[in-house]
């Protein structure tokens, strides 16, 4: 389970300790919907009616970097349109974290602008300028150390990193960082993407210095680790889904609940969370303080963090926020539950945010050099 000085979580794997869920904030009628595009929650909108009403009149909403097999996000936007009547403009889905900030940044006063954010919680901390306060109906059920107090990011959903493995290419599948040096491994290992930009192959790294007896204050042996990994011929430059399916890298060290969409292609890929490293960690959602559709926003992240977005989340094989409270109150499917993957035994710790600031500045220093060798 997620446990930490700074993010604590306490059931059924990943979690958060919450407390029990509200029903969608209400509110008087009779408030402009046009306070609705600034507004820091439903209720000071005048209610989800006129939340709803704002964001129908905008019409669309604009998100970026959600694959559609991205923890369920192809369900999910398809869901939401439905329910609201509002186009989803899905733009760069395989974008990182990196690419979201600088879509704000440079997109700004545009129309195609994104409105709305899925990024590494150390992508939002460090950007916090460009985001909008705003605090969805159910906020007392997101952990305090898991949201920023104003509002302007907030944790949506998690996993563990793990090593996916195609049983058809490899004889003996890793179960380790320690074992991904062996050299019956050549050619065959793979990160999604790059860790100075993206959060799922920072993450990778910091697992594997973890792995290699570094800590949360010193993510330096992960670096080293993949220097030692390239040196010998293992690691692949530029590993994703895509590769993974295609048998460019039949080791792919990913999210686990992420690893279910190259199953999904792949019968003969297994996955594992590896024996010598527990690292989980959340991404976070935030509003774009620039937003060409605030109002759709702001209802886009109602509609996440409700019993029917978390339970869509869930669906992913990824680990809601709010799953404690989902459980408590009994309106979790079970059945999605129930296919869950197993977490790791004991308490999952997780960095600060300024251990994850502090690695972030580190991989961004070191990295290139330590895979070119230079």
């Amino acid at each position: 389970m997620f446990v930490n000085k700074l993010k604590v979580s306490v059931a059924a794997g990943l979690l958060g300790t919450t407390l029990v869920g509200v029903a969608l904030a209400g509110g008087s009628a009779s408030a402009s919907t046009a306070s609705c595009s600034t507004a820091a929650s439903a209720a000071k909108c005048g209610g989800m009616s006129n939340l709803i009403a704002a964001a129908k009149k905008e019409g669309a909403l604009n998100v970026i970097t959600l694959p559609s097999n991205w923890a369920n996000y192809g369900a999910i936007i398809k869901d939401f349109s439905k329910k609201y009547g509002i186009k989803v403009n899905s733009y760069n889905p395989d974008g990182s974290s990196q690419d979201e900030i600088n879509a704000v940044e440079q997109d700004k006063g545009r129309s195609s602008a994104p409105d709305v954010l899925d990024v590494g919680t150390s992508y939002a901390t460090s950007n916090l300028g460009l985001l909008a306060p705003y605090k969805v109906a159910t906020w007392s059920a997101i952990p305090s150390a898991l949201k920023d107090s104003k509002g302007r990011w907030f944790d949506d959903y998690g996993g563990y990193v793990s090593i996916g493995c195609n049983t058809k290419i490899v004889a003996t599948c890793p179960t380790s960082f320690s074992q991904l040096l062996n050299p019956v491994y050549k050619n065959e290992v793979g990160i999604n993407g790059d860790p100075t930009q993206a959060s799922a192959a920072f993450s990778a790294v910091f697992a594997a210095g973890l792995a290699g007896g570094g800590s949360f204050d010193n993510i330096q042996p992960g670096i080293d680790f993949f220097a030692k990994l390239n040196k010998a011929g293992n690691y692949v430059p530029g590993g994703s889904a895509a590769t993974a399916a295609s048998g460019t890298t039949p080791i792919l060290i990913w999210w686990d609940y992420l690893q279910d969409s190259i199953k999904s292609t792949v019968s003969t890929w297994t996955v594992k969370i590896p024996t010598d490293a527990s690292y989980a960690a959340y991404y976070s959602q935030a509003i774009s303080k620039t937003a060409p559709h605030p109002a759709a926003a702001r209802l886009w992240e109602e509609f996440l963090y409700s019993t029917q977005g978390q339970n869509l989340w869930l669906q992913g094989n990824a680990r809601p926020v709010e799953l404690p409270t989902l459980v408590k109150n009994g309106t979790v499917n079970k059945t999605w539950l129930a296919e869950l993957p197993a977490a790791p035994a004991g308490a999952t710790v997780f960095p600060t945010l300024g251990q994850l600031a502090t690695a972030k500045n580190t991989v961004a220093a070191n990295w290139a050099s330590a895979i070119s060798g230079s």
